[in-house]
């Protein structure tokens, strides 16, 4: 199957998923990239950005990344998803993920994503997923 283009890509998250709230930065040969605008609610207390905003932001990322190879599926689910938390957040800065494939089957999927604040090559974050394929 052709890859899925960055405009039928957003075409199909917005109908899909009209309360999506990032924004498709980049398809770049071998990445995704996704932006996702911090708000007041996603910060926890001391300041930073909360876990579940930036756990949030891998999950989509890898969903994404595989649609575009696998076309748009929307029944794939994530069966695990592991996070680590490297730094604090810029919390007045959008935050960014940037996802790769590393495996990609006829049933199971994985893909890794680095998460960065906007401005800052640092990774905050890193997670690993991996997602159910459903039978054509």
């Amino acid at each position: 199957m052709a890859r899925v283009s960055k405009k039928e890509m957003e075409a199909f998250f917005s109908r899909e998923f009209p309360r999506a709230n990032f924004v498709l930065e980049a398809f770049d040969e071998d990445s995704v990239t996704i932006r996702r605008k911090v708000e007041t609610e996603d910060l926890r207390p001391g300041g930073t950005v909360s876990g579940p905003t930036m756990m949030g932001l891998a999950d989509c990322a890898i969903y994404l990344t595989i649609l575009r190879e696998i076309g748009l599926v929307a029944h794939a689910a994530t069966t695990s998803l592991n996070v680590n938390f490297l730094r604090k957040p810029v919390a007045d800065k959008d935050i960014l993920g940037v996802c790769k494939i590393l495996k990609l089957g006829k049933t199971l999927a994985v893909g890794e994503v680095t998460i960065y604040s906007e401005g800052d090559d640092r990774p905050i974050a890193h997670s690993v997923g991996t997602y159910s394929i459903p039978p054509c």
